[in-house]
């Protein structure tokens, strides 16, 4: 069975990643006003967060159309491939999956698509598009790929710290946002997508960037005791180079057996957090222990 990997523009892989790994990504609609972008493809980081600063419009955010993911599908249909993993970003915060699974029974009789809930976003989610094309090229079973997709998910684990919740209360995407917004200006809100409903949610009040980094730290270092694998990690930024490579260059140095990253919010999570934002993500090392 030749077995397709499809995700979404935020999983914010590079070029030559997408080449290498055969993954077919669909982009997603950034709004400003009445001008429609496409991530990755007419909207950079550099002009999005460009347009976020000094706009008088704040951005939103949208699906690809029906259309736009019917003619993947039946492209790759059209290529020879019998199957498609579609892999997006979790159904807490967006419709996608939704018309993925509409679609899935649409074109039943032309491709069978199997629609798959990251429960995440980012490059946590590029991470599983990168996996599942490693598995589908090494010729799995469709059923054995889903199964060790869905126990890579499981590891994945993340803390958010954004400069205040303007944005995400703004755009609707924090599930607890009333316990939160009152003191916005005096806070830095810690936050994650690793919740029962794997939504976004804020669950601690920090008093400055540097306390809530780290007590980042703090969570990553806990988690790591209870962990029986090797695990990989990231910092991710929101339009904050300088401030994520400085801590990436500290958490080498606390951590010199993990391997490190440091990936981006490209536009459309941008638009939720707000430009300043930085996480560390982390996950099984599958370099290190194979999925099983």
């Amino acid at each position: 069975m030749k077995i397709a990997i499809v995700t979404d523009s935020t999983a914010y892989l590079e070029p030559d990643e997408i080449e290498k790994y055969q993954i077919t990504v669909v982009p997603i609609p950034v709004i400003f006003g009445d001008q429609v972008y496409e991530e990755g493809v007419n909207l950079t980081n550099d002009e999005f967060y460009a347009k976020l600063k000094t706009g008088d419009v704040f951005p939103s955010t949208s699906q690809p159309s029906i259309g736009v993911l019917m003619e993947t599908y039946e492209r790759l249909a059209q290529a020879g491939y019998d199957a498609v993993i579609s892999i997006h970003l979790t159904s807490a915060i967006s419709g996608l999956m939704a018309t993925v699974t509409q679609l899935a029974e649409q074109l039943a009789d032309t491709i069978k698509i199997i629609p798959f809930d990251s429960h995440l976003t980012i490059r946590m989610m590029g991470e599983l598009a990168i996996e599942g094309a490693r598995l589908a090229e090494q010729h799995d079973d469709l059923d054995d790929i889903i199964k060790k997709l869905s126990e890579y998910r499981d590891t994945f684990n993340n803390v958010f710290v954004v400069d205040d919740l303007q944005n995400l209360v703004r755009g609707g995407r924090l599930s607890n946002a009333s316990a939160f917004v009152g003191s916005l200006l005096k806070i830095k809100p810690l936050l994650t997508i690793h919740t029962e409903n794997y939504a976004i949610e804020a669950f601690e009040k920090v008093r400055s960037m540097k306390k809530a980094k780290l007590r980042c730290e703090e969570i990553f270092a806990a988690d790591l005791k209870q962990l029986d694998y090797p695990v990989r990690a990231m910092v991710v930024h929101a339009n904050a180079q300088a401030a994520g490579e400085e801590w990436l260059a500290d958490l080498k140095g606390k951590y010199p057996d993990i391997r490190w990253d440091l990936t981006y919010f490209g536009p459309v999570i941008g638009t939720h957090l707000g430009s300043g934002a930085l996480a560390i993500v982390w996950m099984q090392d599958t370099d290190k222990q194979a999925l099983q």
